[in-house]
């Protein structure tokens, strides 16, 4: 009893050790981030004042750079938050000391993507116009009722399951953070003491989100991929592109929660709690996610390239072997080959091969979506030369801008709440000892 009241006191430390003390590195790593993040502003004010031109984006290639940072950061959220749910679904234990950072990060992500949705528009002043005359034909306004449907869920299922931490907060740090802090931690808690009724509302609430934010987060990759499947365009009009994009989104999201479980397990010292365990076994779902990927990848080019349609032969060409060909063979190799060999080989399935893995699919995966999006809008519909895309170095500020915006807010929310599921980790770690001792 008194070792497991020794553990609970070292797993409240430290999930409330960033409450009380950034560290060291906290506010140069909220300046240097925050610089993007001030450009990013200043790039888009600029943009609001010339309008769209000042961009690469013209009127054969209509989306770029813009809408690849969407369907990517909303595709980094879905993992996020598929990884906490289906593992709270089936009750695996080692899920608890990573749920917090994959909900926030499902949260955090989802909530930078959407922007771009208002970054994207020429006029966001009539963005009235599509919510009080909307076009329901449209898949773009099924597409923001999706995105925003996800949005509410993630929230919820991110708060329920800190209402108790919250509690635990709030008493574990008074007099030790400000009157105002410690206000709002309560009110948070809604009055939460642990009782047997809350504890039952809590956990139905909890299992019900998870079990509905599964379908939903599907839906919402797939409207987004319908967006372009139900065009005639070559190289969008295809039956895959649903689970396509899911899956997409799934490899994409467990590598982002990866990373930032690595980085706040460095950061703030969690390899107590957040283990080798933790990490192989997302390690282990990373290397199925890619291998299924990159079944999708040749499932989608042999189904589309192999009876050699006029116009499916030349977006191929352009995509395999020609301006594009480059950045192509490159996401194979460095954002499925590579990542899916460091997983499954055994001496680089660690911390650290793990790792290096999740950082060549992040980035490949959104240079992925680039030429899911762009190239085939290069491709003449009639006649015509080949159209041209370029970013400028006002959509570049502005994507790394979003980039910064992730980390950045991931280290402001965990100096504000809990880092580490604190009444789910106390829930497991009881109930060996209730097994043995009934």
């Amino acid at each position: 009893m008194a070792m497991a009241e020794q553990d609970s006191r070292s797993l409240r430390a430290m999930a409330l050790a960033p409450l009380l003390r950034g560290g060291r590195w906290f506010w140069p790593a909220v300046g240097l981030l925050s610089l993007p993040v001030l450009g990013a502003l200043g790039a888009w004010g600029y943009q609001l004042t010339h309008g769209l031109r000042v961009t690469g984006l013209r009127d054969q290639v209509f989306w770029g750079v813009y809408i690849t940072n969407l369907i990517t950061f909303i595709g980094f959220s879905y993992g996020g938050a598929l990884v906490s749910a289906i593992l709270r679904l089936t009750g695996a234990a080692w899920r608890a000391p990573i749920t917090r950072l994959s909900e926030a990060t499902a949260l955090i992500t989802l909530v930078v993507g959407a922007l771009f949705i208002f970054v994207d528009l020429g006029r966001p002043d009539r963005l009235w116009e599509f919510i009080a005359h909307p076009n329901l034909s449209s898949p773009l306004v099924w597409d923001a009722l999706a995105v925003t449907t996800y949005l509410v869920a993630t929230m919820i299922f991110l708060y329920l399951p800190l209402i108790p931490d919250l509690a635990v907060a709030a008493r574990e740090t008074d007099g030790r953070v400000g009157p105002l802090r410690r206000w709002v931690l309560r009110l948070l808690s809604l009055g939460w003491q642990g009782r047997p009724d809350q504890q039952r509302v809590l956990e139905w609430g909890t299992t019900t989100m998870a079990i509905l934010i599964i379908p939903i987060a599907v839906t919402v990759h797939s409207v987004l991929s319908w967006a372009f499947a139900l065009t005639t365009r070559e190289g969008w009009h295809s039956t895959v592109f649903g689970p396509y994009f899911v899956i997409a989104a799934l490899f994409s999201g467990v590598a982002t929660v990866i990373l930032v479980v690595l980085f706040f397990r460095w950061a703030y010292g969690l390899q107590r709690h957040i283990g080798a365990q933790q990490i192989r076994n997302l390690g282990m779902i990373l290397l199925t996610l890619g291998v299924t990927y990159l079944y999708f990848t040749f499932d989608e080019l042999l189904t589309e390239g192999y009876p050699m349609v006029m116009k499916t032969a030349e977006l191929f060409r352009v995509l395999l072997f020609g301006q594009y060909g480059l950045q192509f063979w490159a996401f194979v190799i460095g954002g499925g080959l590579i990542p899916v060999l460091l997983v499954a080989l055994p001496w680089t399935r660690n911390a650290k091969g793990i790792g290096i893995a999740s950082g060549l699919v992040v980035a490949f995966m959104w240079l992925k979506r680039f030429l899911i999006i762009v190239p085939p809008q290069s491709v003449p519909l009639i006649a015509g030369p080949m159209g041209t895309y370029h970013p400028t170095w006002v959509e570049i500020t502005i994507t790394a801008g979003g980039i910064a915006a992730v980390p950045l807010l991931l280290i402001l929310f965990f100096r504000l709440f809990p880092i580490l599921a604190i009444h789910e980790m106390e829930e497991m770690e009881s109930e060996p000892a209730t097994q043995v001792h009934p």
